[in-house]
C-alpha cells in the first residue's frame, strides 16, 4: 500500500498520468526516511529539511504540512504495510501544468513504506566517478528528483564490481558518494565536504557536525576535498539516513582501517 494525497492505495493504483511533472521536469523532492521500532528516526531534521527545499524551489506548502502530520501519513503508510521497521519514500511534485514554466506551485505527494533490509557490510570498495560532474551550488545541495548523475555513477560501479561511487564537481572536488554523504579521517580530524561544494544537506552529515565533539579527541569539520587527500586519510566512511555510518575499505589501491567510523556508528543511537 501507499499513501498518495492522504488516501491509502494498493500499490500498483495508477497515481499520476504523462503529464506528471516529476516525471517529465523532475520537479519533485523527496525524503529518504528511517523508521524503526515504529518510531520515525530524525523527523524533525527531515521535515525542516523538505520545508526548506520546497521554498527554495517555490513549491506551495500546504497549510496541513506541519511536522504532526508529515509524521502521521508516513506512519499510515508504513501501519499499512505491517511493518515495525521501514525504509520509507516521501515524495513531493508539483502538479500537473505548463511546460518549464508550471501552471501551479500546489504540489501532491506520495509516500511509499518498504522493508528495512540495507545493513552495513565489512567489505566496502568504491572509486571516483568521472564522467559527469555534480555542480557545485544550492540547487546541489537539495533531495530533487532529477538524479540522472547518481544513476549513471551507481550503473558504473555495478560495471565495474564496486559498491558505490564517489562523486567530483566541476572543480573536480569531492562532493559525495551517489547515496550519502563522504566523510575523511585525518589525524584527530574527520572532515566531510562543504555545502558550497555541491554536497546533499545530509541529515547524519547534518547531526555529527552539530555534535562534532561525539568522538574524543577527534573533531568533525566542513572543508573541501580532493581526490588526491582520499590517498592520504586514514579512514572514509559513508553516512545517509538509512545505514547511519558505512565504513569504507577499499579506495583503489587504499585499504583504510575502521575504528573511528564504528565508534560513530555506535554513537548515533544517542543523536535520534
Amino acid at each position: 500500500m501507499i499513501n498518495f494525497n492522504g488516501t491509502l492505495l494498493e500499490r500498483e493504483a495508477k497515481v499520476f498520468g504523462i503529464e506528471n511533472r516529476g516525471f517529465k521536469y523532475g520537479d519533485g523532492l523527496f525524503e529518504t526516511i528511517k523508521v524503526e521500532n515504529g518510531k520515525v528516526q530524525f523527523v524533525e531534521d527531515h521535515y525542516f529539511r523538505l520545508m526548506a527545499s520546497m521554498r527554495m524551489i517555490r513549491m506551495e506548502i500546504p497549510m496541513t504540512f506541519t511536522l504532526d502530520f508529515i509524521e502521521s501519513e508516513i506512519m499510515r503508510a508504513v501501519e499499512e504495510n505491517q511493518l515495525s521497521d521501514a525504509r520509507v519514500r516521501f515524495s513531493v511534485y508539483r502538479v500537473a501544468g505548463g511546460l518549464y514554466s508550471p501552471e501551479s506551485n500546489e504540489i501532491e505527494y506520495i509516500v511509499e513504506a518498504n522493508e528495512l533490509t540495507t545493513a552495513v557490510v565489512s567489505e566496502y570498495e568504491v572509486d571516483i566517478f568521472k564522467d559527469f560532474y555534480v555542480y557545485s551550488g544550492l540547487l546541489s545541495t537539495i533531495k530533487s528528483t532529477n538524479k540522472l548523475t547518481n544513476v549513471l555513477a551507481a550503473t558504473y560501479a555495478s560495471e565495474n564490481e564496486l559498491d558505490n561511487c564517489i562523486l567530483i564537481n566541476e572543480q573536480k572536488k569531492v562532493v559525495e558518494f551517489t547515496n550519502g554523504n563522504l566523510f575523511l579521517v585525518k589525524g584527530n580530524e574527520i572532515i566531510t565536504p562543504s555545502l558550497t561544494d555541491g554536497c546533499i544537506k545530509g541529515i547524519i552529515r547534518k547531526k555529527l557536525l552539530e555534535n562534532s565533539k561525539i568522538i574524543e579527541g577527534y573533531s568533525i569539520v566542513e572543508g573541501s576535498i580532493s581526490p588526491f587527500d582520499l590517498q592520504k586519510a586514514d579512514e572514509l566512511f559513508m553516512t545517509n539516513a538509512i545505514i547511519g555510518v558505512q565504513p569504507i575499505s577499499k579506495y583503489r589501491k587504499k585499504s583504510f582501517g575502521t575504528e573511528v567510523s564504528e565508534k560513530l556508528y555506535e554513537k548515533l543511537g544517542t543523536l535520534v
